[in-house]
């Protein structure tokens, strides 16, 4: 199960001598602090675990508190080593100096404490990470629960997962599909937006980024040009705004813009994006359909599927260095472009939804000669045995 193999990553790295620390990234209700409890629980010798998810903010100080916490029981306990976890940290304002600063003297002074650190927004916690602990950190990406761990967990079908996506702590609540929407739209997608966006991140137009996210939801899968969006929108401000926003919705592991593959980087930047949700929960959530209606409806199942096989595409990218693309020239598209070093996977996806454009494997192949065309769906590979693939597979 992947959410294990994290874990038993993390629990290796830990039992190693003292090298770096370990930050654990990923959007909320995916499992770190899950991680951290079964390292806790796990692991032999002294564990202190705290978080700095609270009401307020907390100050610098807070951090020194803990990390003194930690080297008084070492002492008193007279154990060889310790594990420090402290949770949300991107919190606290300057949190990376003062990490530094009891991680430098730690070291000076041969004090074994080893530091894991969890965190719910890759922007912040990156610019920290850079900026301060450069060559002190490793990085371990955790990312929405996949098919597999879906159905090791809680024995869902596809079908339930391609609807309910992959939020483990709302899974008891699928079959009150009313209890369960408002459950992802408040517990989740308000507070992410609040607390993890609004709250740490300057932002000119907080109403301006939630109903980018909301148009988002309606138009998952499908490409939309930013002008196209301000029209959408209303008062949407410049582009530059637009961008910049689904680039912190992104990092909140909620709404990700894919960029046309073209030769140059400057032509994919410019490009307009391929809107997707990186949970289908956050999609179903905001549809006036139920679990049984969106079956039937095969457009709009359509769009499930092939958003499910996108979130999956760009949750499993992160950490490999494999980019994740789309392709259309004229009226020709291929759905996905997986790019890793000099190799790409153009993939097209057979998922019952109204093609707006034509294939364009054929020109693709004929343009760029991909490493692998994959046909994933009726025909192809089937759509079970995608999502249970590591991507890193279509590369071997």
């Amino acid at each position: 199960m992947y959410k294990r193999k994290i874990f038993q990553t993390v629990r290796g790295q830990v039992k190693d001598p003292r090298k770096f620390i370990q930050v654990l990234i990923g959007p909320r209700q995916v499992g770190k602090t899950t991680i951290s409890e079964q390292i806790e629980a796990e692991l032999d010798g002294l564990v202190h675990y705290a978080t700095a998810d609270g009401v307020t903010l907390q100050d610098l100080t807070w951090v020194e508190q803990q990390w003194e916490t930690v080297r008084f029981k070492l002492k008193q306990q007279a154990s060889e080593s310790a594990i420090l976890i402290l949770d949300e940290i991107q919190k606290i304002k300057g949190w990376s100096d003062v990490v530094k600063l009891c991680w430098d003297k730690d070291t000076r002074e041969k004090t074994n404490i080893k530091v894991i650190l969890l965190g719910s927004s890759p922007l912040l916690m990156e610019q920290g990470l850079t900026e301060s602990l450069a060559g002190r950190f490793e990085v371990i990406p955790v990312t929405h629960w996949t098919y597999q761990e879906m159905h090791a967990a809680f024995n869902w079908t596809l079908e339930q997962f391609i609807y309910f996506g992959g939020y483990p702590g709302a899974a008891d609540l699928i079959d009150d599909e009313l209890r369960w929407k408002n459950y992802i739209l408040n517990s989740l997608v308000e507070t992410t937006i609040s607390r993890d966006i609004l709250l740490l991140t300057r932002v000119e137009k907080p109403a301006l980024l939630r109903r980018l996210f909301y148009l988002g939801c309606e138009y998952s899968g499908q490409i939309l040009s930013y002008q196209k969006m301000q029209g959408q929108l209303q008062d949407a401000g410049n582009t530059t705004t637009l961008a910049h926003y689904l680039k912190l919705l992104q990092g909140a592991g909620m709404l990700a813009g894919i960029e046309k593959y073209a030769g140059q980087s400057v032509r994919r930047r410019a490009s307009s994006p391929k809107l997707m949700t990186l949970n289908t929960a956050l999609l179903s959530a905001n549809a006036h359909y139920q679990f049984e209606q969106a079956q039937e409806n095969r457009e709009y199942w359509g769009r499930l599927v092939e958003s499910a096989i996108g979130a999956y595409l760009l949750n499993q990218s992160r950490g490999n260095f494999i980019d994740v693309y789309y392709w259309r020239e004229r009226q020709q598209e291929v759905d996905f472009i997986l790019k890793y070093g000099d190799k790409l996977v153009a993939i097209e996806v057979k998922s019952g939804k109204k093609r707006e454009a034509p294939s364009g494997l054929a020109q693709f192949k004929k343009l760029f000669n991909p490493y692998r065309i994959l046909l994933v769906g009726t025909g192809g590979i089937e759509l079970e045995l995608f999502l249970s693939t590591p991507i890193t597979d279509w590369f071997g």
